[in-house]
């Protein structure tokens, strides 16, 4: 039975409760976008009631614009922030019997990461100073992936249910219209494409290969419990099991 993570970005003021039945793994900011250390708390103590992964959603310093903003930083700078925002995460989870099982950027930092080198390595650094055993998660076939493979992490390599991609792979950017898919049976369409042919529709109408071992809900969008519980439920009727990679 071949096995799909399912992965949302929480810990952000919105609805989590209504999305972590249904998820396997949470990706929890950390401050520097949304959140706070008492949202931090709150977080993780609903993964370990529900068995979900806890993760780390790093991110540039920027919760004025959801650090969706691209800012100009050194890679030294990224190396300190991500350090500094798993660590905050990692001693949350330990005071309530919790470990981080994975790092995944956020937002900007994600996808400056996806395409540039250095902060790809520093990102990955960041993640291996604080524990060789974390997964790293980034963008399927991106300059994440290979950053945190030559580092010698294990990756889980992404996919996203409700963002259109370009013919080669990469996200259509957010200032772009229909970036986002909000028609939630054309998401879940998109969605377990990936997962059992490991191929999305383009927005040029080109099909793509996407090989992923984890997808993405966003946390953020409107009825996003709804749609990661009919999204489970489509993988599993596809005979999927949904599960979050093991750590070592």
């Amino acid at each position: 039975m071949k096995t799909i993570d399912l992965n949302a970005d929480l810990g952000e003021g919105y609805d989590d409760v209504a999305v972590m039945p249904h998820i396997s793994s949470a990706n929890i900011a950390c401050g520097f976008h949304a959140g706070d250390a008492a949202m931090m708390h709150r977080t993780v103590a609903l993964c370990v009631a529900h068995g979900v992964a806890v993760g780390a959603h790093p991110s540039l310093h920027d919760p004025q614009n959801f650090g969706r903003r691209e800012i100009e930083a050194a890679p030294n700078e990224v190396y300190a922030q991500t350090l500094y925002q798993i660590g905050a995460l990692a001693a949350i989870a330990r005071a309530a019997g919790a470990t981080v099982h994975h790092v995944k950027p956020h937002g900007a930092l994600y996808n400056m990461a996806a395409r540039d080198r250095a902060l790809a390595d520093a990102v990955a650094r960041a993640v291996r100073d604080f524990d060789p055993s974390l997964i790293l998660v980034g963008l399927a076939g991106s300059a994440s992936i290979d950053a945190a493979r030559t580092t010698g992490l294990r990756v889980a390599q992404e996919a996203f249910c409700d963002r259109r991609y370009r013919a080669d792979g990469s996200l259509t950017p957010r200032s772009q219209a229909n970036a986002v898919i909000e028609n939630v049976d054309e998401a879940v369409a998109q969605a377990v494409s990936i997962a059992t042919r490991n191929e999305a529709i383009a927005d040029d109408g080109s099909r793509v290969r996407i090989e992923a071992d984890t997808l993405c809900v966003h946390g953020d969008r409107d009825n996003a419990g709804e749609f990661a519980r009919h999204l489970r439920e489509a993988l599993e009727r596809k005979g999927l099991r949904v599960a979050a990679p093991e750590s070592c």
